[in-house]
This record gives structure tokens, sequence and C-alpha cells, in this order.
């Protein structure tokens, strides 16, 4: 067997160094390594852009010409938006990819910030459809490269036993939030007040504030941050060319022919994300470098992936369903003052910035006796679940008082403070290390296949008749999470010690 004990060999050289390149007391950002500071703020500003680009994407879809919109079709336009996130998310395949074969995930990372810029730039000065698409593209494509490798930039702080590792996430994920508080509120405000491309270019100058920023302490991530921990030899460059430009020739032909249109955007976004994921899963137990235990922690992912989609068709909601509902639906009058209906989507935030230091203290005290990541994941999808459940005795009234949503909210803030750091975290300790950035883009397909379906279930939401949507929902997801619970003691033996 001498192939894979050099493969091992291979293997374990780097996480040696890696580990021993981790000071053991860098504790200077609040108890952490400082370079999360660095981290942090990228992401603090690039969630900015996004989410205040998002916040008002929906209503900039389908207000009339007279509104400063495009007059979409309301119910294709939510099915493009959940299309568009879930674009988002897969794109993470190409940019975990290039960091893992080619580039490493720091200069990934740098150019994908950049994508982002031009793309916002697009929306603010490039009107109608063209600008529409020019912006999506790129700022999609850019998101989708800095999401995974951020992510795994995190994960080069700690060691794989370090007990601070799910708090590093817990405070990241607060930066994450940070962003996603103040962006609605500034193109919201905005777009009320001086249209849509102004808001847009808000965002803008938000993402090149964060690229900035990070370009000041770059070079200060450790060695493990610039490293390509799977090369491509120069060999298969051709051919891996070859193979990206055959991708690019079927999405154009699918795409001239009317194969794939607006109607049908969003059912072949899941489709391609489920089909992604089995491509990337079977690579990945096919390898060679990857060893037997690294496989049974593979494994245990899956059901993971299956929850975190699950989860994510709900949460996503919020750019979608509760959009639509917080602009027609809810009262949002204060004091005689009406807020922008993109306001509501700052309300998770705020709820995960008072909330995600607590309970990233809550998992450093109880350390080795914390939940298991399955259990974690568990009480978010029930959480969540029970978040549609709330929305019943609402059911067939008139308009929704704003406290009452501010209250659902607060559900789907706890059920996400259970998961998805949990999910980008866990993703990171299961994942094999010749596919270290690629197991955080499998958790994000997750997160696009969910996406992409809170975009086709919201085209299911009748008004006239909600009882149904609310139901079905938040019992679906109920049931999930009880199957998972019981799964978790055959799911953590998988995960050989890996909690």
């Amino acid at each position: 067997m001498p192939a894979v004990s050099a493969s091992i060999k291979k293997m374990s050289t780097p996480q040696t160094t890696a580990e021993s390149a981790k000071p053991a007391g860098d504790t200077s950002f609040f108890g952490h390594p400082k370079m999360l500071a660095s981290l942090f703020s990228v992401e603090m500003w690039e969630r900015f852009s996004f989410y205040g680009m998002q916040g008002i994407l929906l209503y900039y879809m389908y207000f009339t010409a007279e509104q400063g919109g495009l007059s979409i079709d309301q119910g294709l336009a939510a099915g493009l938006v959940g299309a568009y996130g879930g674009g988002v998310y897969l794109s993470t395949i190409l940019g975990a990819w290039l960091a893992d074969r080619l580039f490493g995930s720091e200069k990934v990372l740098f150019g994908s910030a950049i994508m982002i810029m031009a793309g916002h730039i697009a929306l603010a000065l490039l009107p109608g459809i063209p600008g529409l698409i020019a912006g999506l593209v790129l700022v999609g494509i850019g998101s989708g490269g800095l999401k995974a490798n951020a992510t795994a930039l995190v994960g080069t702080l700690y060691g794989e036993k370090d007990e601070r590792r799910d708090a590093g996430f817990s405070i990241f994920y607060m930066g994450i939030n940070l962003g996603g508080l103040i962006g609605p509120l500034v193109t919201g405000w905005l777009q009320t007040s001086y249209g849509f491309h102004i808001g847009f270019g808000a965002a803008a100058v938000g993402m090149a504030i964060g690229l900035v920023i990070y370009s000041l302490g770059r070079k200060r991530l450790p060695d493990e941050a610039h490293r390509v921990p799977n090369p491509l030899p120069a060999k298969d460059r051709t051919k891996f060319g070859l193979i990206f430009l055959g991708i690019l020739i079927v999405v154009a032909v699918l795409l001239g022919t009317g194969l794939v249109d607006a109607n049908n955007l969003a059912s072949s976004m899941a489709y391609a994300a489920i089909g992604a994921a089995v491509i990337y899963l079977f690579l990945i137990f096919r390898s060679p470098l990857v060893t037997g235990l690294e496989r049974k922690r593979v494994v245990a992912f899956i059901p993971l992936f299956i929850a975190s989609a699950g989860f994510w068709a709900l949460f996503q909601q919020q750019f979608t369903f509760i959009a639509v509902y917080s602009q027609e639906k809810l009262d949002r009058n204060l004091f005689g003052w009406e807020m922008p209906a993109a306001w509501v989507q700052s309300i998770n935030p705020v709820f995960i910035i008072i909330f995600a230091g607590v309970m990233a203290a809550l998992w450093t005290k109880l350390g080795s006796k914390q939940p298991s990541s399955p259990l974690k994941f568990s009480a978010g999808l029930l959480i969540m679940g029970l978040a549609f459940l709330a929305f019943i005795p609402l059911a067939g009234e008139g308009k929704t008082p704003l406290l009452a949503l501010v209250g659902i909210l607060f559900l789907f803030t706890l059920a996400e403070l259970f998961l998805s750091p949990i999910g980008l975290s866990v993703s990171t300790k299961l994942a094999p290390q010749a596919f270290h950035t690629q197991m955080v883009a499998l958790f994000f397909l997750s997160v696009s296949l969910g996406t992409t379906l809170a975009g086709i279930l919201a085209g299911l939401y009748n008004p006239d008749d909600e009882l149904p949507y609310f139901l079905g929902i938040g019992g679906v997801a109920v049931v999930l999470a009880v199957g998972l619970a019981a799964a978790s003691p055959a799911i953590k033996k998988l995960m050989g010690g890996v909690r």
C-alpha cells in the first residue's frame, strides 16, 4: 500500500505544520486570533453590499415603471430572486475549486471582492434589464467566490481540536449580520427617497470600503491561507480549461434555445444544485487523497446537507415571501411614519448581533459538553418550522402588527444561530484535507438548493388561503427535525471524534 501511505503522509504534513503555526496564546481579538478581526471586517462590508442590494432587489423587479421598477410579474420575480440566490451559493463551487486547485483561498477572495464591487456599479449605472443581468451575474459569481473562501480562511485560524472554533465562527457570523443589518437600512431609505439606482450605488461604496480594509491586512494571514491544498498539475490545465469551456457552451445553448428561461430558471437551478452535490460527493469518495476516516466523515455530512437545504428553504423566504408580505400585509406605520418595507430585513440581523455573542459564549463555556452538531442542526430546523407555524394565528386577518412579525423573525434568528454558523464550522471539521475549501462549497450547495426552493415555494403562497402554506411548510420542517434528532447517534459515530 505505498501509494496510500504516501498520500496520507502528504496530507498530514500540511495539517501538522498548520497546527503548529497557530499560536496557542493568540487571544488578541475577544479571546480569538487577531486575523479574525480582518476577516470579520471584509465579510461585514461584503454583507452590507449584498443584503443592501437584495433588500430592494425584489421590489425593483416587480414595482411598476412609474415606481422606478421593471414591472416583472410578482410571482415570477420572487422565483427569479430565489434562483439568483441559489446561483450565488452554486457559484461557490467555482470559487472553491479555484482556491483548492490553482490560487489558494486568499487570492480568490480578493479577486471575488473586486468582481462584487463591479456588479453593484453595473446595477447603479446601467438601466433596465441589461443592467439587472450584468449586475446580478457579477455579484452572484463574486459573492460565491468570496463566501466559501472567507469561511475557509476563518478555519485556518484554529486547530481541529480548538474548542474556540464554533465560538469563533459565531463571532465571524456576527460580522455578517452587522453588515446585513446596516445594508437594508441604508439602501431601503435611499430607494424610497432617491430611487433604486442610488440604493444600488450605496452597495458599491460599501464593498469598496471592505476591499480597502482587507487589503491592508491580507498579508498577515497564516501561511495555510495562501497554500493551494491540491494543486492542479500543469498537464491537466488544458483538459480542465476545455471542461469549463464546454460548460459555458452548454449554458449558452440552454439559454439561447429557450430550454431554460425566466419561467423555469428556479427549478433548473435546483436541479443543478442537486446534480453538482452528487458529482462533488462522487469525486470526493473516489479520490485517492481521501482516507477511510475522512470518507466516513463525508457520509456523516450527507444528512446534515439535507437538513440544511430544508432549513434554508424556509429561512431564505425573508427575501421572497416575507418581502412581499412586508410590502402588502404588514402594518409598517410608526407614529404616523411608514417604515420602508426593506427595513424588515434588518430585524433578523439585529437579533443576531444581540444573541450571537451569547451563543458563542455558551458554546465556549460548555466546551466538550455542548450538543453535537447533528443535534444543533435538528434544533435549528425544528425552531424554523415553528416560526412558520406561528403565522397561522395571523392568517386571514387584516394588517399584521409589526410586533407579531418581529416575534416570528426572532424565531428565525434563534433557528439560524443553531444551524448556520455551526454548518460553516462543521463543514471545515469534516472536510478531507485535500478538499478543505470545496467541502465548504458543498455546504453552500445546500444553501443554494434551499434558497432556490425558497423562491419556488413563495410562488405557492396564496394570500386568500394562507393556512395550507404555513401548515404544510412548517409541519414538514418539524418532521425533518425529529428524524434528524433520532439519527444523530449514528451520525455522530460516523463523524469519527468530530463534534
